[in-house]
């Protein structure tokens, strides 16, 4: 979460909505451990990373719609062994997130 930190207050002064997506649980092999963290500003911009890059477009298009909504969710994104694979990963897994609206 440190690492997005910078940009999260470079957008807020700004005045750009932001929302952060966290890794809350892995099961299997996945590339970020809970805790990792990632912020989306109301452009699009994104800080951070929750997956090494296999999912952050979806990420991307889950966070601008809890911008629009305020409703935050819970997510989740799965690959097997085979199918990530197939789209040049190196395991499979499942990875849950957290995405809400920051709003200080």
């Amino acid at each position: 979460m440190r690492e997005i930190l910078d940009d999260i207050d470079r957008w807020r002064a700004a005045g750009k909505k932001v929302a952060v997506a966290r890794v809350i649980n892995v099961q299997g092999s996945g590339p970020r451990l809970p805790g990792s963290a990632m912020a989306v500003n109301e452009d699009g911009e994104v800080a951070g990373s929750v997956s090494g890059g296999c999912v952050e477009g979806a990420v991307v298009t889950e966070a601008l719609d809890i911008l629009e909504t305020g409703q935050r969710r819970r997510v989740t994104y799965g690959f097997s062994d085979d199918e990530a694979f197939a789209v040049g990963l190196t395991c499979g897994g499942t990875i849950h997130l957290y995405i809400e609206p920051l709003d200080w």
